[in-house]
Parts: structure tokens; sequence; C-alpha cells
């Protein structure tokens, strides 16, 4: 077991007496602000247990940002991680105090989305989500732009023209990028198919978009097969890909564009297929990790989830600090590619 960090390691870790430590922990004497930072550093770096109350000592004359993060599936092996790196961004910003509030949406229906926002407009200054795209939801992102709050579209866009960004991934490349590999690696033509979470999530159909566009313009002696919609679950995927394989037994591979990959990999073992498929995902998870492993998986192409947060937190506080955007901007990040091979 890991011994915890104490403060005497802190203070050796930053250069400075443990009674400097205790004055920057307690408050009880002026420290110079750039000894403070340099114990806060050094908290961080070293995982030190009250680096949250060293924060909020170092940056306590700073002004307050208060932003809100509404993701998706909290079981979730992704939005847990991107969870945490919104947690890390927030902490790494110096300039002012970063106060994230991470929240996830049990439902995707409209009204379960406006639900959780009117909530998260109560307390928050701006608010970053993933969202399908529902004209219920642009009107709801309207309002809120309205009153001063504005909203950035993570992973998927939604409500163009009203939020006040996008950040995530070329939705289209993406798609691009899962039918050539699939193309690539085919040793004969035949029949590839494609799931998507929802046709409201605009990157699940930017995606599908930019994987027949590819086949249909670079290979199209291959035949793809009608799109499913599995709502992101692993047991729609688990069931609709054994249905996929039973209709189609000389279906050469397939790209999940969302969510629920999960359900695809245990189809594919529970078939024993492994290796013998040319299977695309999004996001390296644990589960697609160890699914690239035993080649269960030809590759994963997956969101840099600690760029995402710090793009967007650092979007957030300064759409906060200015007045809206005349024109919603977009930010493309670029994607990691997985493959068995280097993982």
């Amino acid at each position: 077991m890991t011994r915890r960090p104490t403060i005497a390691d802190l203070a050796r870790a930053s250069g400075v007496s443990v009674a400097t430590v205790d004055r920057v922990l307690n408050g009880r004497h002026p420290v110079r602000e750039e000894t403070a930072r340099r114990v806060y550093d050094a908290a961080k770096a070293i995982g030190y247990h009250a680096v949250g109350l060293l924060r909020q000592r170092v940056f306590e004359d700073l002004p307050q940002f208060r932003l809100g993060f509404l993701l998706q599936k909290p079981e979730q092996s992704f939005y847990k991680a991107l969870a945490k790196e919104i947690e890390n961004a927030a902490l790494a910003v110096t300039h002012v105090r970063a106060v994230p509030q991470v929240d996830f949406v049990a439902s995707s229906t409209p009204q379960g989305i406006i639900e959780k926002l009117k909530v998260m407009a109560a307390r928050n200054q701006a608010i970053a989500l993933v969202s399908p795209d529902y004209p219920a939801v642009t009107a709801a992102v309207e309002d809120l732009r309205d009153r001063g709050i504005p909203v950035v579209a993570l992973l998927s866009d939604f409500a163009a023209g009203v939020r006040e960004a996008y950040v995530g991934l070329n939705n289209q490349k993406v798609g691009r990028t899962a039918a050539w590999m699939i193309a690539k690696a085919a040793k004969r033509p035949g029949k590839v198919a494609a799931f998507v979470g929802s046709h409201r999530f605009h990157g699940h159909e930017l995606r599908e978009i930019g994987f027949r566009s590819y086949f249909r313009e670079n290979a199209p002696e291959f035949e793809v097969l009608d799109t499913m919609v599995n709502l992101d679950t692993p047991e729609i995927t688990h069931e609709a890909t054994l249905d996929l394989l039973q209709r189609h037994p000389d279906v050469l591979g397939f790209y999940v564009c969302g969510g629920g990959m999960e359900g695809a990999i245990s189809a594919i073992r529970e078939e024993r297929l492994e290796g013998k498929l040319l299977v695309v995902v999004n996001e390296l998870t644990p589960e697609s990790r160890a699914a690239l492993a035993d080649e269960t998986l030809l590759m994963a192409i997956s969101t840099p989830a600690s760029a995402l947060a710090r793009e967007s937190v650092s979007l957030m506080i300064g759409a906060i600090d200015r007045e809206a955007a005349s024109v919603p901007g977009q930010t493309f990040l670029p994607f990691d590619i997985y493959t068995p091979e280097n993982i």
C-alpha cells in the first residue's frame, strides 16, 4: 500500500520549511505569493491529500468562476475518466479560481436534460454538456445565452448558432478513419455495418456519414449495411451484434460510432470470433484496451480527455470574462488511434 505524503514530504518537495507549509495551509501568517504557489504546485505533483485546501488558500483573492459540466452515462469508463480530467483542468488554472460542478443526466430525453440545465444554471456562470440535438434543448440553450450563461457543446455538436462553442473531434474524419482502417485491413471486399447511439447525436450522424462516404468514394466494392441504433447501451449492442452475425454470417466487420461497445465485445467473444472480425470502436477504456490486446478489436479511436477538459475550461472562463462570441466557434481536437500493437 502506498504511503500517503505527509506535511514533511510536502516541505521537502517545495523546498521550504514545515512551518512555512503550515502557514500556507492554515493562513496564520502572510506568505509570499510565489512561495505559496510553489507549495501548491508541489502538493499537486506528489498527490498531497489537502491540495484542495491549499488551492483555496493560495487563490482565495482571485476571482471565482463557477463552471457546470453535464455529462452522459456515469457508469461508463470514458465519462468517469472525463469527470476526473475536468477536476484536474480546473485545478491547473492559476489566474482565477475555477470551481467545477460535474453532474450526469439519468435520461437523454429533452425534458431530462432541460431539468438538469435549470438546476445547473442556478449555480454556475457557464455550462458545458454532452447532448443530443433536440429543438427543445436548443431553446433552453438560447434562454441561457440571453441570461448571460454561455453553453459549450462537448463531443457532439448541438444548438448550432446558439451555443457558445463546440469542443471535440472532427467526427466526420473519425468516421472516415474507421472506414479506412476496415477497408485496408480486409483481405477481400464484403459486408460492413455501423451502430449509432441515436440519430439525434450530431456526432454519431457525422461519424456514420464519414464512414459511408469513405466506402462510397474509395471502396465501392464493399456493401455497407443498414445502420443500427443501439442507444449507447451495452445490452442493446450485445443483442444487435448477435442479430447482425446471424443475419449476415459473412459480415467482415463493423464500426460502433458511439457508446455500447462493451456489448459488441462480449457478443464477439460469446461467438468465439476474436481476431476474425474487423471492429472499430471509440475511446480507449479498460474494456477496449483488453479487447485490443486479444484482437477482438481492430482499432479504437480515442478522444484526448485531458485536452478536451482543458480547452473547455479555458473557453468557459473566456466566455464569462467577455460578451458572447459574435460567431459561435468550433475547436477540433486531434484524436488518438490505438491498435493491438500500440496499447
